[in-house]
C-alpha cells in the first residue's frame, strides 16, 4: 500500500513527539532556563541526524559541489539565476500574504523582466535595473503572522529547521505553479520536478558556501551548536527582512554574491 504524504507526515510527527523524552528538562533552575532558551528538546536525535548529514555531505554533496565548480563561472551563474527565477512565484505569493506592497512590485517586476529580457531567467537583468533579489517562504509568512517557531529540528539531508519552517516548506511546494505544470504526480512533495529542482539548488548552494562551512567546522568547538545558533540568526534576519541581529557579533552564516543575493551555509549541517 502506498502511503500518501499526509500519512508520512503524521507518522514522522508522531515519531518526533515520542523522541521528546530523549532530552528531558533538567531540574537545576539555571540549567532549565538555558534548556528552554536553546529550545532543542530533541537534541540527541538532532545530533545523530546532524552527524548523518555530515557523512552524506562528505561522501556525496561536497564532491558533487566540487565537481559543479568545474563548470565555467558564467555557466554556474546562469543555473543560479534560473533557480532564483523559478522560485519567484512562491516568493510573490508570500510577499502578498505578508502585505509587502513594495516587495510585491519588486518581485513581479523581476519575474517579468528576467523571464523576458533575461531569456527565461538565465540572466539577472532586473538587479542591474534596480530591482534586487529577495526570497520569501511560507515559514517566514507564518512568523510574520505571529506563529512561534517551535523546537529546533535537524532534518535528514535538508538540515536545520523547526515545525513552523517544515510546515511552510510543505505549503510552498503546493504553492509552486510550476510543480503543477511539470509534474503528473499528485504527491507534489516527491514529484520528479520537486526532487530535481531541490537537488540542483542544493548543489548550487553547497558550492557557494564551501569555504564558509570548512572554516566554521575548523574553528568551532561544537560544530552542531554553532550551526544551530547561526541558523537561527539567519532565519531571524530573513523574517525581519535583514533588520535583525545587526549588532550580533560572530561569523557570518551567509555569503553574498555580486548581484546582492545570499547563500546559506546549511545544506546538510
Amino acid at each position: 500500500m502506498k502511503f500518501n504524504f499526509l500519512s508520512r507526515f503524521v507518522f514522522v510527527l508522531g515519531l518526533s513527539v515520542s523522541l521528546a523524552a530523549c532530552n528531558m528538562p533538567p531540574e537545576d533552575p539555571e540549567a532549565r532556563a538555558e534548556y528552554y532558551e536553546i529550545n532543542d528538546p530533541f537534541e540527541p536525535i538532532n545530533r545523530a541526524i546532524f552527524e548523518l548529514n555530515r557523512g552524506l555531505d562528505t561522501v556525496l554533496f561536497k564532491p558533487l559541489a566540487k565537481a559543479y565548480l568545474f563548470l565555467p563561472e558564467d555557466g554556474r551563474d546562469i543555473i543560479h539565476n534560473m533557480i532564483n527565477n523559478i522560485k519567484t512565484p512562491v516568493t510573490l505569493g508570500n510577499d502578498i500574504f505578508q502585505l509587502e506592497r513594495e516587495r510585491i512590485g519588486n518581485t513581479l517586476g523581476r519575474f517579468l523582466i528576467n523571464t523576458t529580457l533575461g531569456i527565461g531567467g538565465m540572466f539577472d537583468v532586473a538587479t542591474h535595473l534596480g530591482l534586487p533579489y529577495h526570497e520569501e517562504d511560507f515559514g517566514q509568512t507564518l512568523a510574520v503572522w505571529g506563529s512561534p517557531s517551535g523546537p529546533y529540528l535537524v532534518l535528514p539531508i535538508f538540515g536545520p529547521s523547526n515545525p513552523r519552517d517544515l510546515a511552510g516548506s510543505i505549503v510552498d511546494t503546493y504553492m509552486d505553479p510550476l510543480g503543477y505544470l511539470f509534474s503528473s504526480d499528485e504527491d507534489r512533495m516527491f514529484s520528479e520536478y520537486t526532487l530535481i529542482r531541490s537537488a540542483v539548488q542544493g548543489i548550487d548552494e553547497r558550492s557557494r558556501v564551501m569555504d564558509v562551512l570548512d572554516k566554521l567546522e575548523e574553528n568551532s568547538i561544537d560544530f552542531y551548536a554553532t550551526i544551530r545558533s547561526l541558523n537561527r540568526q539567519r532565519r531571524a534576519e530573513e523574517i525581519s527582512n535583514g533588520t535583525a541581529n545587526k549588532n550580533v557579533p560572530g561569523p557570518s552564516f551567509m555569503t553574498e554574491n555580486e548581484d546582492g543575493t545570499s547563500n546559506r551555509a546549511s545544506l546538510t549541517e
